[in-house]
């Protein structure tokens, strides 16, 4: 016996986070290659500070992008020491209990937080404060809401895709 595919919401968020995982993979390439290419011009005695903000703002890009992923494939910071020796149903249950009380609570604050200074960013066009730096600082602090809002949105799958587990009729 087969088991039935994920309802479409779940569906959709797991695709959500492995598009935003791509990118996250896409800008640590990037990062890379920049860095060497920064460290290549220094050996030779030309920096270029729109590099600089680039490996910034695509490390945060990297790091914002990547944190649904993460949670999807349960890459993220876990203490398993007393985990290991629970039931299937107990482990359900303490994940549940960490996904409302602790993650879930901080997308919130997170994205609630970063709003008014995203749209100051977006007000006045922020850019680097760097002499020489790159135009758009207020693109990568979206970064901050649109990160919280993917975490939030994999966080609530999760939260979903373990219910059953932890009071359902499956242990």
């Amino acid at each position: 016996m087969t088991d039935a595919p994920p309802p479409l919401p779940l569906r959709l968020a797991d695709a959500l986070s492995e598009a935003a995982g791509g990118l996250a993979a896409l800008c640590a390439l990037l990062v890379v290659l920049l860095m060497l290419a920064l460290v290549l011009g220094r050996l030779v005695g030309i920096g270029s500070v729109k590099l600089q903000d680039a490996v910034l703002w695509l490390n945060a890009a990297m790091v914002m992008l990547g944190l649904g992923y993460a949670l999807k494939h349960g890459r993220h910071v876990r203490i398993d020491a007393f985990a290991a020796r629970w039931s299937a149903r107990t482990q359900a249950r303490v994940e549940l209990f960490g996904l409302a009380l602790f993650l879930l609570p901080f997308c919130a604050a997170l994205f609630w937080l970063s709003l008014d200074y995203v749209a100051l960013g977006w007000s006045i066009r922020e850019r680097s404060a760097s002499t020489g730096g790159l135009p758009g600082l207020y693109l990568a602090k979206s970064l901050l809401p649109l990160g919280s809002l993917l975490l939030a949105l994999q966080g609530l799958a999760e939260l979903l895709r373990r219910w059953p587990v932890a009071f359902g009729g499956r242990a």
